[in-house]
């Protein structure tokens, strides 16, 4: 469940890591069998963009830490 945010407002770490998991974790219908090839770039453009956004939070975790 999403969680209402106010607009304007600076999200915490913590945050964004639960936004983040949350929209990792929809339910979306894929069939390898019926995809085309702008269905297979969507979902490895797709794949790639969390991974930024994953190592773009991790980065930002551990300056925090040092």
């Amino acid at each position: 469940m999403m969680r209402r945010v106010k607009k304007g407002k600076i999200s915490s770490k913590t945050e964004k890591m639960i936004a983040l998991q949350s929209a990792k974790a929809e339910d979306v219908e894929f069939s390898a069998m019926e995809a085309d090839h702008d269905d297979v770039e969507a979902l490895r453009r797709s794949e790639a963009a969390d991974e930024r956004q994953l190592k773009k939070i991790l980065d930002e975790t551990s300056k925090d830490v040092d």
